[in-house]
């Protein structure tokens, strides 16, 4: 028995498959590294933390683990500015009038990023020290 034709309404960029999908998403996830890196300072601040810290981290006496959690936690914040960055071009795409639900996302996902600081300094805390 076949499906009853359903039209779709997706993006026409969907659809690729194998190893085209593949090297499609890798060059687009380069091309979003990239924009951020080329118009978000937030994220080229953190690129400079990155590169400070991720070297620390492998140098530190500290377990795997130890280890794992420190990169992770560095890595957590920049995916974390990643988001927050396509929010707030999302909501400036939409509209750049001032609206309370504008503001609304646009502060959430600031707060995502302060989180993860946060648990970056808890995790080094923790793990050096504790």
């Amino acid at each position: 028995m076949t499906q009853p034709h359903r039209e779709h309404h997706e993006s026409p960029f969907k659809g690729k498959t194998g190893l085209t999908r593949l090297f499609n998403a890798l060059r687009y996830s380069f091309d979003g590294l990239s924009a951020a890196f080329r118009h978000e300072d937030a994220f080229r601040q953190e690129c400079i933390l990155a590169a400070v810290l991720i070297p620390l981290a492998l140098f530190m006496p500290v377990t795997g683990a130890g280890k794992a959690l420190l990169i992770g936690s560095v890595l957590f914040v920049m995916i974390v500015e990643l988001i927050n960055s396509a929010i707030e071009a999302t909501v400036d795409r939409v509209s750049l009038e001032r609206h309370l639900l504008a503001k609304r996302a646009k502060d959430i996902g600031s707060a995502a990023v302060l989180l993860a600081l946060v648990n970056l300094a808890c995790v080094w805390g923790l793990v050096l020290l504790g």
